[in-house]
């Protein structure tokens, strides 16, 4: 088993409600006005860095992002205007475990970048 499965599965967890949220903004804003292949070229990059390069130091830079721009979201959303308008308690709740998820990525992936670059620079001193 990987050292870092905690890291894939929060960063997975992270991507599926990220996802769950935009659906939500997208149901609530008037047509013509998403930009959906945005989105889905982020989250693709996201899933490629979770998956295929999880172990690597550009998997735990993208999970590094992707986990605050989960933590960015309640942010993004704390003007009371967009969450009274929201659509109600699933909406917020998203939010939260959104929010929750993002920082808890983003610890894992900062961790797993200050393991791998220790490790490097360990391997490229001269012993002596």
């Amino acid at each position: 088993m990987k050292r870092n499965v905690m890291l894939i599965v929060a960063s997975l967890l992270t991507l599926l409600l990220a996802i769950t949220h935009l659906t939500q903004d997208v149901m609530s804003q008037a047509d013509g006005t998403n930009k959906i292949p945005i989105p889905i070229v982020v989250f693709a990059v996201w899933l490629y860095g979770t998956l295929m390069l999880s172990d690597r130091i550009w998997g735990y830079i993208i999970m590094f992002f992707g986990g605050l721009i989960g933590a960015a979201m309640i942010i993004a959303h704390s003007k009371g205007v967009v969450i009274s308008n929201s659509g109600g308690f699933w909406f917020v709740w998203t939010l939260f475990a959104l929010s929750t998820t993002g920082w808890f990525t983003a610890i894992l992936s900062a961790r797993g970048i200050w393991t791998s670059l220790r490790s490097r620079s360990r391997r490229s001193e001269p012993s002596g």
